[in-house]
């Protein structure tokens, strides 16, 4: 048997600079850069003031209403036909396009972003920062949702038809048994950790993934914390939707619901695929 002649001692197939170059160019980045650059992102969200991190998250959590008026105004639009459901979903991507493209303060993205330095570290000091991180950013979501409801709630804004279609998708998402909503925000959360994972692989394509994954979301009836919240709160200025209710029947379970998917099922396995080739 003949030796096989790679073209190089350390078997390389080129010797060239310019051509390992172009190599390196083309050659998609290993799970352990990935995760790389998401922990370097998260430092980056971690040493953030608290005050911007407050501001930011105001300003996804009135942003990521689109996503519902998007559905609301194409529902309201389409025809009553089987295949409406798929078009009027296709709404739901808006906000979530404003929000990540615009790089606001979303909740569900940091399940994995903030997470990746803890998982490095393993420092008390950094897990306490994520924790106060995660608080501030899902209470400003929750502000900013509150906000912009009360504003579609009341201000002339939207159409009879429109608010019509605003509050049946409201009813709809806060309208599920607690268990239910917690179950189907563990897929939301896997997508939104998976679309955060594929970002730095993006090159270009950032709009098509954050409208597939998001627009998969919508599909897929899953439940997402944020843009669930401007849901709840819209029925809560009006006072069709109580606070016990609220909180314990949908914000509660959904929330853990993303983070159980996010965090404990996407991130967890991502660093245990690239945990054996870090460096202690």
């Amino acid at each position: 048997m003949s030796n096989i002649n790679t073209g190089s001692q350390d078997g390389d197939l080129i010797d060239d600079p310019t051509e390992a170059k172009a190599v390196e160019d083309v050659a998609p980045l290993s799970p352990k850069l990935i995760f790389e650059a998401i922990r370097r992102n998260g430092e980056e969200e971690l040493e953030r003031p608290d005050r911007a991190l407050w501001f930011s998250g105001i300003a996804a959590g009135i942003l990521i209403s689109f996503s519902v008026l998007g559905e609301a105004l194409l529902r309201s639009s389409l025809p009553d036909a089987d295949w409406r459901y798929v078009v009027e979903n296709m709404g739901y991507t808006l906000g979530f396009m404003l929000v990540i493209l615009g790089r606001m303060q979303l909740f569900t993205e940091n399940t994995i972003t903030t997470v990746a330095p803890v998982l490095v570290e393993r420092s008390r000091a950094c897990l306490v920062r994520t924790v106060q991180l995660w608080s501030i950013v899902l209470v400003a979501n929750v502000v900013g949702a509150f906000a912009v409801a009360t504003f579609f709630a009341y201000g002339p804004v939207l159409s009879a038809d429109v608010a019509a279609a605003f509050g049946d998708l409201s009813r709809h998402a806060t309208g599920m048994p607690a268990m239910e909503g917690l179950m189907r925000g563990i897929p939301a959360g896997v997508l939104i950790a998976a679309l955060v994972w594929m970002m730095p692989t993006a090159n270009g394509n950032a709009v098509a993934l954050i409208f597939l994954f998001t627009w998969l979301i919508a599909l897929g009836d899953f439940t997402h914390i944020v843009a669930g919240s401007v849901e709840m709160a819209y029925l809560m200025v009006q006072g069709e939707l109580g606070l016990g209710q609220a909180v314990f029947g949908f914000f509660l379970p959904v929330l853990a619901g993303n983070i159980i998917g996010g965090t404990v099922i996407f991130t967890l396995l991502a660093w245990a695929q690239i945990q054996p080739e870090v460096k202690g």
